[in-house]
């Protein structure tokens, strides 16, 4: 599990480098583009702790799903409500990649737990 956390946080992080290097090229960058970024680092630390610390990684993994879940419901939210306007702008694309992305993460690591229970049984 921590080395899937590790993933979707690089994941994340290019995605964000990403964006806001399009941003620059356009004349136009903006710091929220960097938001994928953020989530990433975070997810990446706690994954790296939860690798490195046997005792705690059942808390750590538990806060990373928390954080994966927040970062597919913003931006999920964020596209829903401008459904009727969306446009492949790289903004809607790089909420659409976060959602899809964090998602990803949450399902994965809610089979592993639902595994984890039931080998302990």
């Amino acid at each position: 599990m921590p080395s899937l956390t590790l993933w979707c946080g690089r994941l994340l992080a290019l995605l964000g480098i990403a964006g806001y290097a399009y941003g620059m090229t356009q004349g136009n960058a903006s710091l929220t583009a960097l938001i994928p970024a953020a989530f990433g680092v975070v997810l990446m630390v706690l994954g790296y702790i939860a690798s490195r610390n046997e005792g705690l990684r059942k808390h750590i993994m538990h806060v990373a799903v928390l954080v994966g879940l927040i970062g597919f419901i913003v931006p999920a939210w964020r596209l829903i409500s401008k459904f009727d306007g969306f446009t492949a702008s790289a903004a809607h694309l790089s909420q659409l990649f976060m959602a899809i992305i964090c998602l990803v993460f949450v399902l994965f690591s809610i089979r592993s737990f639902v595994n984890a229970r039931r080998s302990r049984s």
